[in-house]
């Protein structure tokens, strides 16, 4: 399943795998959000709750689609965050992970704290 995510001007897609969370996130969208910032990490609730999945990591790559269960939020690292070891990002705790941003993740860091984010079906426009 593809996802879109817009603030403001900027517009990403995502590509996301089956998983019980990306199934639950699925049922909600669209939905919309206020935008939060941790190093360079973009996250911002969602109305899904879910349980930690078995491949669940706190160590990703720049660009990896997150839940993280603690705080019902899409996480999307594009670098470094406060307390990362190398260059990858680390999150603040274990985290689902749903998939890929297409494209150059850093464009989220034009992503600022109180944006209003929206997520969509991005299958759902183009099977119209």
């Amino acid at each position: 399943m593809r996802v879109r995510i817009t603030a403001g001007k900027l517009t990403l897609e995502a590509e996301l795998r089956d998983t019980p969370t990306m199934r639950a996130l699925a049922e909600a969208l669209p939905f919309e959000a206020n935008a939060q910032t941790w190093g360079e990490e973009v996250y911002f609730t969602t109305p899904v709750s879910a349980t930690l999945e078995p491949d669940a990591k706190q160590v990703v790559d720049p660009g990896t689609v997150c839940f993280w269960t603690e705080g019902d939020a899409l996480a999307l690292p594009y670098g470094r965050t406060p307390i990362s070891t190398d260059e990858r990002p680390k999150l603040a705790a274990r985290c689902n992970v749903l998939g890929t941003l297409a494209g150059d993740p850093r464009a989220l860091s034009g992503i600022k704290a109180g944006a209003r984010i929206r997520v969509e079906n991005a299958d759902a426009k183009k099977a119209r």
